[in-house]
């Protein structure tokens, strides 16, 4: 037979996370009640790192009364919707006192639950069990029980006047409690929210400590409205797969003290979730173009290096640098958290590579500037570095004869929601006229500004270099 110890070892070993620590530390309090007299029935729970849920991992049965349970349950799952509180302490950390829970055998008893915990958070619970089936029903009769006026503020009657007409109609549960921290006022959201999250009986009339879904405590809320009695606190939990905002509000009632409102965001956050996710897959598919590309470049570059013709060797170099520069866009969307890249980013990639073509041009320098910081989306910042790539590479390759010298500015600016893009070298020139008509390179210049941007496109040149100019909206 399989020692208690490593029975609990096992089964965290297969359901959890745990540490070695951690399973020593939960076998040595597994150990201490063996060697104790319990009146109740014991268990210590640690929670499923793959299902939400519990999981039995030790039990001590009374030592001198009958246990409530027939066969072993070592191992068993403990449910949200049959056990609340042992769910509740688990994922808050608070401890659960007096809940109604269902056991495994079909037993309504009450559950006192423990927090056993580590630096990290709450590694497992401690539970101890009464049976109470015979008093159920009649606290359930209780504790729906309408107040009488005489026993509550002229406030809290009048919202319980209006009660079925107005907070009822609300989409967000409603809790009242008092200054002793127990549940006064609840609206039919809040009793669907707590059936949700596992309760089996009316949570009228439970403490704020039972009831908490944030890691506070009744104690707490008490100090933080001392020291800023004005200020609602909002946070947000996750419970029983849903998210909950969940909001404080103090009132300056004589019988009643705290309101509690919990907005279900759960949509949203999967929304967020979602949003995220094909974020990411945005951003590998970016990845994996860059790398086609890449591959696409260097077959190019391996074709040109066979190619015998100087003229088909140009186009294919050609052919390189615009693969490339679309390529380098590619790389920075997959680097990117949104949709929006730096415009300068892109420039400075695109000049990058195109040096890495002219190698022999290494005294030519090129001098990458910007007024302002400015992000586009991922089409036109493709455009753009083709635009720019195109410019570029003819600088290179027609501005400087023997590439002894020369300087390559590129500018960015921003102005009345306008972007302005100059690129300009200090080389020879050439008859713009001329040039236009013949070569590809400007052909493509044109065509991305007008049709892909709807921009303006400005080329002047002399003897003294040449400046591109290309404006549009941002």
């Amino acid at each position: 037979m399989i020692d208690f110890k490593e029975r609990i070892k096992q089964l965290c070993r297969l359901h959890t996370g745990l540490s070695e620590s951690d399973m020593a530390w939960i076998c040595e309090i597994a150990e201490s009640f063996e060697h104790t007299e319990v009146q109740d029935d014991v268990f210590i729970d640690v929670l499923s790192s793959v299902s939400n849920e519990a999981i039995v991992v030790y039990h001590r049965r009374p030592s001198e009364r009958q246990s409530l349970y027939e066969r072993p349950v070592t191992g068993e799952k403990a449910l949200r919707e049959n056990e609340p509180g042992v769910l509740r302490t688990l994922e808050t950390g608070i401890m659960s006192q007096g809940l109604v829970a269902n056991t495994q055998e079909n037993h309504l008893v009450r559950q006192t639950v423990y927090p056993m915990k580590n630096q990290d958070g709450v590694i497992a619970v401690v539970i101890y069990e009464k049976d109470v089936s015979d008093n159920i029903q009649a606290h359930f009769n209780m504790a729906g029980a309408p107040y009488e006026d005489g026993e509550m503020s002229s406030m809290l009657t009048a919202m319980l006047r209006f009660k079925d007409s107005l907070i009822n109609q609300l989409e967000d549960a409603v809790l009242v409690f008092d200054k002793h921290g127990f549940l006064k006022l609840k609206n039919k959201q809040a009793d669907a929210y707590y059936r949700q999250l596992g309760y089996l009986e009316d949570i009228q009339g439970l403490h704020y400590d039972n009831l908490s879904l944030d890691q506070t405590m009744f104690s707490e809320v008490m100090k933080q409205h001392s020291s800023s009695p004005c200020c609602p606190l909002t946070t947000d939990v996750k419970a029983a797969g849903r998210y909950f905002q969940v909001k404080r509000l103090f009132i300056e009632e004589k019988d009643l003290c705290v309101g509690v409102i919990l907005h279900d965001v759960t949509e949203i956050k999967d929304k967020e979730a979602e949003i995220i996710s094909k974020s990411v897959a945005i951003r590998e598919i970016h990845h994996r173009v860059k790398n086609n590309l890449q591959t696409v470049a260097s077959l190019l570059r391996i074709q040109g290096r066979q190619c015998k013709s100087p003229e088909a060797k140009k186009c294919l170099d050609d052919s390189v640098s615009r693969v490339l520069a679309i390529a380098a866009t590619h790389e920075l969307l997959s680097t990117e958290i949104d949709a929006q890249v730096d415009l300068l980013d892109v420039i400075r990639l695109i000049a990058s590579n195109i040096e890495r073509c002219f190698v022999h041009c290494h005294a030519v320098g090129v001098n990458i500037s910007s007024t302002d910081s400015i992000c586009l989306d991922s089409d036109r910042t493709v455009d753009i570095a083709l635009i720019v790539s195109e410019l570029l590479h003819n600088s290179y390759e027609h501005a400087f004869e023997d590439c002894t010298s020369g300087e390559i500015t590129i500018t960015a600016q921003v102005e009345g929601g306008l972007v302005t893009v100059v690129v300009a070298d200090n080389g020879t020139g050439f008859v713009v006229e001329e040039a236009s008509r013949k070569s590809l390179g400007l052909s493509i210049v044109r065509s991305y500004v007008k049709d892909k941007l709807k921009g303006k496109l400005t080329i002047a040149s002399s003897d003294k270099g040449t400046a591109v100019t290309f404006t549009f909206k941002k």
